[in-house]
């Protein structure tokens, strides 16, 4: 930076022009500045001697012990060890919001592959303008899910009543699953189960039935009288499955379906 910059002390409000330059500054904030930008020939002239330090930060955030003043002496234009160690640390910050974004999203596929509406991450080819790829969030209900599938097998017990349709789909990890359940009266807690060719059982899914159910033609409420849909996957691959069970907390065996 300039040495008539470096004189002066620097206003709080101009720092931001350090995260701006880094690109780390959400829509809002990064309007903000824009606009004080375009009345502040001091932070016009810093973002253009900043320009270019983002990898030289972002390599440094991932050493340990970073933010050493030690970066100014490789640049041309030598920022002062106070602005130097508050841009790493913005990277390191900036890094690690990334990576517990990036936890959280693995932990909420988890669970609702287990059991909640479906969610895939999915790139496209870029935005219509060329600009660069984008990921899309693409989701689905369990009732969607199960339709997407061509692949269903369908029981009904005669002694519970219970019917059960299965829908499957291969895929690399194992197989994944969709279930349609009716005649089912509550309050029940039930899983849905995979038996493999091997007699291994798998768990593919839980949930709790209500006290009137799903799926009763002459149920007391309209959500009883759907259809319940549950999404899951199990670890086998489809022609490793034999059957599929719907059980009760009790081990009790309420339908049956052949794969």
């Amino acid at each position: 930076m300039s040495g008539s910059m470096m004189g002066s002390p620097v206003p709080n409000e101009h720092e931001t022009v350090g995260a701006y330059a880094l690109g780390i500054l959400d829509d809002a904030e990064a309007t903000a500045f824009e606009a004080h930008l375009a009345t502040c020939e001091w932070c016009a002239q810093q973002l253009d001697e900043l320009a270019g330090m983002e990898p030289m930060l972002a390599a440094l955030a991932d050493l340990p012990g970073s933010g050493t003043p030690a970066i100014g002496e490789s640049l041309s234009a030598k920022p002062s060890p106070r602005i130097v160690n508050k841009l790493v640390d913005e990277v390191s910050e900036h890094r690690a919001q990334k990576r517990r974004r990036s936890m959280y999203m693995v932990a909420a596929a988890a669970a609702l592959i287990i059991g909640g509406p479906f969610v895939a991450i999915a790139a496209n080819g870029g935005d219509s303008d060329g600009g660069p790829k984008q990921n899309q969030v693409l989701a689905a209900t369990p009732k969607e899910l199960f339709e997407s599938m061509s692949d269903k097998v369908s029981a009904t017990d005669s002694s519970t009543g219970v019917s059960a349709t299965v829908a499957m789909q291969e895929k690399a990890w194992g197989t994944s699953l969709g279930l349609e359940l009716k005649g089912v009266k509550g309050p029940l807690k039930c899983s849905l189960i995979a038996v493999g060719t091997n007699g291994e059982r798998w768990t593919a899914s839980t949930w709790s039935v209500g006290k009137w159910g799903y799926g009763i033609p002459n149920g007391k409420t309209a959500e009883s009288k759907q259809p319940l849909y549950i999404g899951g996957a199990v670890a086998p691959a489809q022609n490793d499955i034999d059957h599929f069970e719907v059980v009760d907390s009790d081990g009790n065996k309420l339908v049956q379906v052949a794969a």
